[in-house]
């Protein structure tokens, strides 16, 4: 039974702390979250993705130069 009454134990104080969200100075950054629109993902989704290609290029740019091809 030790072990019951120490998984019990565990899942209160994992209850506990996350009870506290939507409380305190976050609450109102909660209340105020919303699901994107489809247009607002899509928009995300395009910034994110030309982010991640220009990285890759640049690295791609700076690996060629370290190579010693130009």
């Amino acid at each position: 039974m030790a072990l019951e009454e120490d998984m019990v134990e565990i899942q209160k104080k994992v209850e506990k702390r996350f009870s506290s969200i939507g409380k305190g100075k976050y609450s109102r950054i909660i209340k105020m979250a919303k699901r994107p629109n489809e247009q607002e993902y899509i928009r995300v989704l395009a910034i994110t993705g030309a982010g991640i290609l220009f990285l890759g290029i640049l690295g791609f740019a700076i690996y060629y130069i370290m190579s010693g091809y130009i």
